[in-house]
């Protein structure tokens, strides 16, 4: 059971599922509702993060090719253009909704220990002190290893775990495509069920979940379970549930149970 008096920052990330059709094009709809329930939680006091995906397959549809591009140096250009597309669209909705937004992008050097790390948990404190809401992306423009998915962030799923840990979040909610984690796979077994809570990742667990994600990303849930593991090893509860509902961030903070959590129970104080 998540200890609710203990959240007050909360990170939230997006993957590219969430944020666009299938074609690539921006679900302006679904982002525009998780704009409006993060800037109304930010009005209740809590202290949102956002982690976002999407930028290469933003880039594709802004781009107009008809498919994600093979070529790095194209993939890298598609990441440019829609990252331009992402920062835009977040700044006017939050704008809209009385919020400012700050824009960080990561690669993997900077989040080695050291003064990078230092920097970047500096950083986010100064962000939230002023009550700006950071968002999150890997430089894909740049970071070669996530965009050939080789020793990847995982569609940024590791990444989030790693940016809730730069900035001592007390929770962190992953949107995905799916209710959670389930015992099987609902989308070939309709009797798969639901697992509510996760105490321990052991070997029964990852086989369970599987590795394949949709066609515009690159993480599946196999990349959500290690990046629950970054959480759990820092005392971080972690829940995953389904994109397709913002609204879930209520539920979430109200106390209902909802999506798969992932917590020892262990907290670690900053």
């Amino acid at each position: 059971m998540l200890e609710l008096d203990q959240v007050k920052r909360i990170v939230v990330k997006v993957g590219t599922s969430t944020l666009t059709y299938p074609g690539g094009a921006l679900n302006i709809r679904r982002i525009e509702h998780l704009v409006r329930c993060m800037s109304d939680l930010s009005n209740r006091g809590y202290e949102m993060v956002m982690v976002t995906s999407g930028a290469v397959g933003v880039g594709v549809g802004k781009l107009g090719l008809a498919e994600k591009p093979r070529e790095l140096a194209m993939k890298q250009a598609a990441a440019a253009v829609g990252q331009c597309e992402l920062m835009h669209i977040y700044d006017k909705m939050f704008l809209e909704y009385g919020r400012t937004v700050a824009q960080i992008l990561l690669t993997r050097h900077d989040i080695i220990e050291g003064p990078r790390r230092d920097n970047l948990h500096n950083t986010f404190d100064a962000l939230i002190r002023t009550g700006a809401l950071p968002i999150v992306n890997e430089n894909d423009s740049v970071a070669v290893e996530e965009i050939e998915a080789i020793d990847t962030f995982g569609d940024n799923d590791t990444l989030s775990a790693v940016v809730a840990r730069l900035c001592c979040a007390d929770l962190l909610v992953i949107f995905t495509d799916m209710d959670g984690l389930f015992d099987s796979d609902p989308r070939r077994n309709p009797q798969a069920k639901l697992i509510p809570e996760v105490r321990v990742i052991d070997a029964k667990l990852r086989r369970v979940a599987g590795g394949a994600g949709t066609p515009g990303g690159t993480g599946g849930m196999a990349t959500k379970l290690s990046a629950a593991e970054l959480c759990m090893d820092a005392g971080i509860p972690m829940l995953i549930t389904n994109g397709e509902r913002p609204e879930d961030l209520y539920r979430i903070v109200d106390g209902e149970t909802v999506g798969t959590l992932f917590d020892t129970g262990r907290r670690i104080d900053a």
